[in-house]
C-alpha cells in the first residue's frame, strides 16, 4: 500500500481530543492525522499519555472533550466493537492471548470474532474453507505458520508478540494501532518484528506507539510525538528528529 496524499483527507482524524483523570490531564487537545497507507510513529517520554490516547482511539476510553474522525465518520460515540467493525483495531502493550490453546485455535478466534466473512460467503463449509484461508494467511504473515500447533507458553516472547499482531490484523483492518510491539524484545525479536511491520504496511495503515526510537525513524512515513498530552512535533522523520522543542523534551541533545 503506497502512502497516501498528505493534502488528502486523513483515514485517521483526531480533533482537540481532551481526557482528564482527577487533577491529571492525559490528554490536553490533541490534533492528530493519520493518512491511509503509511506508518505514522506517535512517540513520547514515559506518561506522555500515549496508551491514554490510543484507549480513547480503540474506543475503551471516552474522551471529555474533542472529536474522532475515521474514514470520514464521526466515532467518538461508537463502542470499540463498532469501531472494530468499521476497520479499526489495536494490539495492545500487555500481551492478551488465550493460553489454553494452541497458535492457530488463537487466530481462527480472532477471524471468527472479526464475523467479516458471513456477509461474503455463503455457505456453512464455504465458511468454514474461508476461514481457514484466512488463518493460514495470517500465520504466514506473522511467520509463526510452522508452529500452528504449537502452546502459547511454549513460543519465545518475541513469537508471543507477533503472534497479538496476527490477532489485531485477522479482521483485515484499515488501520491497526500497535502498542509498544517491541517492548521487551532483543535486538533479532526487535528486527523481526520490524520486518512484520513492513509486510502489514502492504495492506494496512499502521499508527505505531513505540519507545525504540531508532527503530521508529527505521519505519515510520511520518512520526508524531507526544509531550505531557499534547502534540508538540509532526512530520516527516528527519524533520522531527532535528526539531528542537523534540530534542529538548524528548530525543536529548544526542
Amino acid at each position: 500500500m503506497t502512502p497516501a496524499d498528505a493534502s488528502a483527507p486523513p483515514l485517521l482524524d483526531v480533533q482537540q481530543l481532551s481526557k482528564r483523570f482527577g487533577g491529571v490531564v492525559a490528554s490536553a487537545g490533541i490534533d492528530l492525522r493519520v493518512h491511509e497507507g503509511e506508518v505514522h510513529a506517535l512517540i513520547g517520554p514515559n506518561g506522555a499519555g500515549k496508551t491514554t490516547l490510543v484507549a480513547q482511539l480503540a474506543g475503551q476510553l471516552r474522551p471529555d472533550r474533542g472529536r474522532i474522525v475515521f474514514a470520514g465518520v464521526d466515532i467518538t460515540q461508537l463502542s470499540p466493537h463498532e469501531r472494530a467493525r468499521r476497520g479499526l483495531a489495536r494490539s495492545f502493550q500487555i500481551t492478551r492471548l488465550f493460553k489454553s490453546f494452541d497458535v492457530r485455535d488463537n487466530v481462527v478466534l480472532a477471524v471468527q470474532a472479526a464475523g467479516r466473512l458471513d456477509s461474503t460467503v455463503a455457505g456453512r463449509a464455504a465458511r468454514r474453507e474461508a476461514i481457514a484461508a484466512r488463518v493460514d494467511a495470517v500465520l504466514a504473515e506473522i511467520g509463526l505458520a510452522g508452529k500452528a500447533t504449537a502452546r502459547i507458553d511454549a513460543l519465545s516472547h518475541g513469537e508471543q508478540r507477533a503472534l497479538e499482531v496476527g490477532l489485531a490484523v485477522a479482521s483485515r483492518p484499515r488501520l491497526v494501532m500497535l502498542d509498544e510491539p517491541m517492548a521487551g524484545m532483543g535486538h533479532d525479536e526487535s528486527r523481526r518484528m520490524e520486518a512484520l511491520i513492513r509486510r502489514l504496511r502492504a495492506h494496512t495503515t499502521v499508527l505505531l506507539i513505540e519507545h525504540d526510537v531508532d527503530a521508529v525513524f527505521r519505519l515510520a512515513d511520518r512520526v508524531s510525538v507526544l509531550v505531557s498530552g499534547q502534540i508538540i512535533a509532526s512530520g516527516a522523520p528527519d524533520a522531527v528528529r532535528r526539531d528542537a522543542g523534540v530534542i529538548e523534551a524528548y530525543l536529548g541533545e544526542e
